[in-house]
């Protein structure tokens, strides 16, 4: 082939690449690497929380093609077109409150950096949508959940312990799957947690579920331990929770345990792991815990996050008081 065609055939590869590319695909997209790397390393956000921030940021970039703006160049007018256009698509206010909170957090690092000189999102205002409560669990609830385990198992003994450490401590799904044994402290009645920002954070437990996390150590992690092999084997102060192949759960297997147990005890199947954290919350909230405790137990940065469980508080006052008062019905 000649060096002539080679160029038009490179030429028009090219070209179809371009055609198949992502809107938005090459606009900061160094600075978006970059940002992400930040958000991973310097401030220690899951790799979730990271890949949603590439999402948003990927659709704040094809909105910025497909609109001609220059990004290192935009106004505060600029954006509130992109707020605009979110609007005019039908997006939920929570969808479009994250998207632009992730063009705040980019724009603020892009600034400190020195890649911009303005900050053109420093004052997007995002409307509010009404605040929909979280979904919560009652007693009878979580005693169907934790009677759906069956204790003469391992992995039941296991799947016991988890769900008694999620109403007990209140922590995250990808919390739980971060545990180490030596995470438990028997002596002073407490687990130690890593949160969002690997945030430490120290969290009491109830002697219940201290006795069953005592029986799983003894009994059941032993077993599942002895299934793995080599270089994959947890040794006696690894991971906490263990799958049948005795390696440590994740957070999605953790998940998946959960919604088996919920499906077994016949509860609402929209149900989640967060439902345990949310009831832990406001059974602390009912029993007169005060909000700035609630935070730190919970690992909130900001006390807005947490007041919304004064709010169910409220609404379990009202739901007694409607099925005892006599003129309720």
């Amino acid at each position: 082939m000649s060096p002539k065609r080679d160029s038009v055939r490179v030429a028009k590869n090219q070209a179809e690449s371009a055609d198949h590319a992502p809107l938005g695909a090459n606009v900061l997209l160094e600075e978006r690497r970059a940002f992400l790397a930040y958000l991973r390393q310097v401030r220690g956000l899951s790799e979730n929380t990271v890949k949603a921030y590439r999402a948003d940021l990927a659709s704040f970039a094809s909105w910025a093609e497909r609109s001609r703006v220059e990004p290192l160049h935009a106004t505060h007018r600029d954006l509130r077109g992109f707020l605009a256009d979110l609007n005019r698509a039908g997006y939920t206010v929570r969808t479009v409150d994250r998207r632009l909170s992730a063009v705040r957090d980019f724009y603020g690092w892009m600034l400190r950096e020195g890649i911009c000189s303005v900050d053109p999102a420093a004052a997007l205002a995002t409307p509010k949508g009404a605040r929909r409560l979280p979904k919560t669990m009652s007693d009878e609830d979580v005693r169907k959940l934790l009677a759906t385990c069956d204790t003469d198992d391992a992995t039941g003994v296991r799947d016991r312990v988890f769900l008694e450490l999620l109403y007990a401590s209140g922590a995250r799904i990808s919390e739980v799957s971060r545990l180490d044994v030596g995470s438990v402290d028997f002596g002073r009645c407490q687990v130690t947690l890593f949160g969002k920002g690997s945030k430490e954070r120290i969290v009491p437990l109830y002697e219940v579920a201290l006795e069953w996390v005592s029986r799983y150590l003894d009994e059941a992690r032993p077993q599942l331990a002895s299934a793995a092999k080599g270089e994959e084997a947890e040794g006696p102060d690894g991971a906490l929770f263990l799958s049948t192949r005795g390696r440590r759960m994740s957070a999605d297997a953790l998940r998946t345990v959960f919604e088996s147990h919920v499906r077994l005890a016949r509860l609402d199947s929209t149900l989640t792991p967060h439902a345990m954290r949310h009831t832990y919350a406001t059974e602390l909230v009912s029993g007169g815990a005060d909000l700035r405790s609630v935070q730190e137990l919970l690992g909130h940065e900001s006390l807005s996050t947490t007041q919304v469980y004064t709010h169910l508080s409220v609404e379990k006052l009202k739901d007694a008081a409607r099925q005892a008062h006599p003129r309720a019905q």
